[in-house]
């Protein structure tokens, strides 16, 4: 075992930017807590800022929504999604650990692996390459480079930040959010300018499935924006010092972050829709901003940086959490690869396998999200005191993996998706997308019902509950839980 650190009262991490993170999945100790609660803001701001979002807002034309009604759908969507963030993002600055670790509250050390492996890796790796073609297209569209090299290079920075981590994130961010408001305001400008506007319900639309369908599909799209942001929510939060004013401002910052940005883009994102002749989304972008295209371009390429930090280093957080023997260098560079190799496939017919990939990851993680907030609020996961148990393997499995498990089952029926339609849905189209609601509203009665029963599955055979598998860990605080993995470079 390494010798704990120096008592020189300073944090070995802190607020260095250029300094990569040593800390991987562990609890951050209070010594290394620093930060504002503002930071959230820009965070997720500069995160949203990006062009799925305006895809996202493309549909209203193609559920043959008129603009008012889209304008609502869009609204209560954000707003419902921003607030799950707001209140997921404070769990952050309470217990100092990732969200993935907090799952393992109700569902168990091993009962996360699989919502873990399906939800946060799949779907960060997933998110990387979506946003790495929409950023190479339009990249492509602005400079002639060929598309392979486009992505290369979109994915070589990313990698490079993620490696750094948490306060590299945090700095660009800042950055990007300034550099992004300016390019966006610009692109919205000009698009309305150049003939955007609002338009009229039109049933013969392709999507077309009911004014009351079309629009709770068209909110539970940007619903499912946000809530696929939810497994990662206290990774940008958990240095934040702990105390309830911290916690409280924290909310507020995330959940403004998220809404003012969603909100915008998907309004301006039907305004686009609903004036251009074309189904490809860059393409109408383009040709909506003419001889402007240059700045609306250039946000779309580098928004794809600003979404993708966040992406790929949730994703490597999630790597850790399975217990994959591999560093968060390591984990960065794998999803990155894995991510630019699934861009370079699906390059084509973005907006199609969007919705499917959107929809996919949503249908998991609604009912994660219900399990984790009933746990913290209802289980008193909110204790530090039950930090511990975190990192306690002999908590095989707990009743929350099957809460989790029977929200997922109930919302099958009600998957209304390209790859899959339920069987609710076949019938009751006019229903439209329900399947979150669903499997939130299961997962949360199953929790409800079991979360005061005994451990569903403990070892029997009692074994250190800490891990501590490398020997290195920078300042690692007496009494809390590591879980630092099989490489010195957390």
């Amino acid at each position: 075992m390494s010798a704990e650190p120096p008592s020189t009262g300073e944090p070995v991490y802190g607020g260095a930017v250029t300094k990569v993170e040593p800390f991987g999945v562990d609890h951050i100790p209070d010594g290394e807590r620093h930060g504002k609660p503002a930071s959230q803001f820009f965070v997720w701001f500069a995160a949203n800022l990006n062009f799925p979002i305006m895809l996202l807002g493309f549909s209203a034309t193609t559920l043959g929504l008129g603009f008012g009604a889209a304008v609502t759908a869009i609204g209560t969507g954000a707003l419902v999604g921003a607030l799950l963030m707001a209140v997921m993002s404070r769990m952050g600055v309470r217990l100092g650990v990732p969200q993935q670790i907090q799952a393992r509250g109700p569902l168990g050390f091993f009962g996360n692996f699989i919502p873990v492996a399906y939800i946060n890796v799949f779907a960060g790796i997933g998110w990387a390459a979506v946003t790495v073609i929409l950023g190479t297209k339009a990249l492509t569209e602005l400079v002639p480079v060929p598309f392979w090299l486009g992505a290369l290079v979109l994915t070589a920075v990313q990698l490079v930040v993620a490696v750094y981590g948490y306060n590299m994130i945090h700095f660009l961010e800042r950055v990007l959010a300034i550099v992004l408001l300016v390019l966006f305001a610009v692109t919205t400008a000009v698009a309305i300018t150049r003939g955007a506007g609002v338009f009229d319900a039109r049933p013969a639309a392709p999507g077309y499935i009911g004014p009351v369908g079309g629009w709770i599909t068209l909110a539970g799209l940007f619903f499912s924006f946000l809530v696929a942001w939810a497994p990662f929510a206290s990774d940008y939060s958990r240095y934040l010092p702990d105390s309830r004013r911290n916690t409280r401002l924290t909310a507020v910052f995330t959940g403004l972050g998220n809404f003012v940005t969603v909100f915008w883009l998907g309004v301006v994102g039907a305004l686009v829709a609903g004036s251009t002749s074309t189904s490809d989304s860059i393409a109408a972008l383009h040709q909506l901003t003419g001889p402007f295209a240059a700045p609306a371009l250039l946000a779309v390429t580098i928004s794809a940086l600003s979404q993708n930090f966040l992406n790929v280093y949730g994703g490597a957080i999630s790597v850790q959490t399975l217990r994959i023997p591999v560093n968060r260098k390591q984990a960065v560079t794998i999803i990155c690869a894995l991510a630019y190799a699934i861009s370079l496939w699906g390059a084509t017919g973005t907006e199609a396998k969007f919705e499917v990939f959107l929809n996919l990851t949503a249908y998991f993680i609604t009912p994660f999200a219900a399990v984790l907030l009933l746990d913290y609020h209802l289980g008193k996961r909110s204790d530090r005191r039950r930090i511990n148990e975190l990192y306690d393997r002999n908590r095989v499995l707990e009743w929350g993996f099957l809460a989790w498990g029977a929200g997922v089952l109930c919302s099958v029926p009600f998957w209304h998706s390209a790859a899959y339609t339920g069987a609710f849905a076949t019938a009751h189209p006019e229903w439209g997308n329900i399947a979150y609601y669903v499997g939130a509203a299961a997962a949360a009665l199953v929790y409800l019902a079991t979360y005061r029963l005994p451990p569903l599955w403990p070892l029997l055979t009692r074994r250190p509950a800490r891990e501590d598998e490398s020997g290195e860990h920078p300042a690692r605080p007496a009494g809390i839980g590591t879980d630092t993995g099989t490489s010195p470079d957390r």
